[in-house]
């Protein structure tokens, strides 16, 4: 008798186990090649505001993210190279990205989950040897308003402008 309760325990726990997997669970997909993405990588930008390069504790993503306190309130208000390497509460400072700095976008990715879809750049820095986290998951500066009608999302005029080629 003691056996078969052993096996429905184990049987329940990996069925648990398997559920909460599946909830929590993100497919990711490269959408570069869909025609409403195509033009934008390669796109260049400049930042206008200094922002941090941060992870969230919580959560891991596949590159570090970019943003400030007005679109991820648990960052400093302040963006301060002092910061880097704080771990606060729900972030850890990893870098700053420093308003002039440029950036072209190299990557669209659509990352699905149950909680929803959301469209995300990845971004490199230009000059990718000065910095310790060349690529960053833009997020967290884009506009993200215009994919409830099936356009691409922007970045952020507050937070970068697009590059000017002569």
């Amino acid at each position: 008798m003691l056996k078969w309760i052993v096996g429905v325990v184990i049987l329940v726990a990996l069925a648990v186990a398997f559920v909460r997997w599946q909830l929590n669970a993100v497919k990711t997909t490269y959408v570069n090649g869909l025609p409403e993405y195509t033009n934008l990588p390669g796109q260049e930008y400049i930042f206008e505001r200094d922002c941090y390069i941060f992870e969230f504790r919580a959560h891991h993503s596949d590159w570090p993210l970019v943003g400030s306190h007005v679109t991820v309130p648990s960052l400093p208000v302040d963006v301060d190279r002092a910061r880097i390497g704080a771990d606060l509460p729900e972030v850890r400072i990893l870098g700053v990205a420093r308003t002039g700095d440029r950036f072209r976008i190299v990557s669209v990715r659509r990352d699905a989950s149950r909680k929803g879809t959301t469209v995300t750049f990845e971004i490199l820095f230009n000059d990718e040897s000065a910095h310790p986290y060349p690529r960053l998951d833009a997020f967290w500066i884009m506009d993200h308003s215009p994919e409830k009608s099936g356009a691409p999302p922007t970045i952020l005029a507050t937070y970068a402008v697009p590059r000017i080629k002569d």
